[in-house]
């Protein structure tokens, strides 16, 4: 009996583990996720806390990049193998106006920018275009006051101001009552196109809270 459950345990971790085998080819993926996260949410759970400046009282920020990250079909590449040089502190400081903050440019190119296959300039750049792509709803823009919505609103929303975005190359994400992040799948040269189907998992509660821009 232990014999067995130790062999059934071995086939299903090997089986659960993320797609990390081609880790280490940068360039080599089918396409891009980008990750657009409501910034109070995690404000309140994780900013504050570490007295982030993207959380101060009068910013007003509402989404911002979260990150591009390279993707697989089913799965994705991380931590790559790069000849490429890091990106200076100058270089990753200066994306703290979507991304809120240098250090989360660092990380985002450590971890994903490098198995795009473009030097950290050209990550930045095209991380930025991606972002310019999308028009984000006036509805959530400056919102004054905290609201609960269902996810599938947002996704609406989404669609509305951006026509050529369909239902299934955006997902909503949550963290616990939370909306965590929105999620838009696109080409490598920033098209949009459907999420396959491991990225396609919309957050299942009826609603989702939307704290207030700060």
């Amino acid at each position: 009996m232990k014999q067995g459950l130790c062999a059934a345990l071995a086939v299903w971790t090997c089986w659960a583990a993320p797609t990390t085998a081609q880790s280490d080819r940068a360039g080599d993926f089918d396409y891009y996720v980008m990750a657009l996260s409501w910034s109070p949410s995690w404000c309140s759970t994780t900013g504050d806390r570490r007295g982030a400046s993207q959380c101060d009282a009068g910013r007003k920020v509402d989404f911002v990049l979260h990150g591009l990250w390279p993707q697989y079909e089913s799965g994705w590449p991380q931590d790559c193998r790069s000849d490429e040089r890091d990106p200076s502190r100058r270089e990753t400081q200066a994306m703290s106006d979507i991304m809120g903050s240098g250090g989360l440019a660092w990380y985002q190119w450590q971890k994903h920018g490098r198995c795009s296959g473009l030097s950290a300039a050209g990550y930045y750049d095209l991380s930025r275009a991606a972002f310019a792509s999308v028009t984000l709803p006036e509805y959530f823009v400056d919102l004054d006051r905290d609201i609960s919505i269902p996810p599938e609103l947002i996704e609406e929303a989404f669609i509305e101001y951006n026509p050529d975005l369909t239902a299934d190359a955006i997902t909503v994400t949550c963290r616990s009552e939370d909306l965590q992040e929105v999620r838009i799948c696109l080409t490598r040269d920033l098209k949009p196109r459907d999420c396959a189907p491991d990225v396609r998992r919309d957050c299942s509660r009826a609603s989702v809270l939307m704290e207030k821009v700060r």
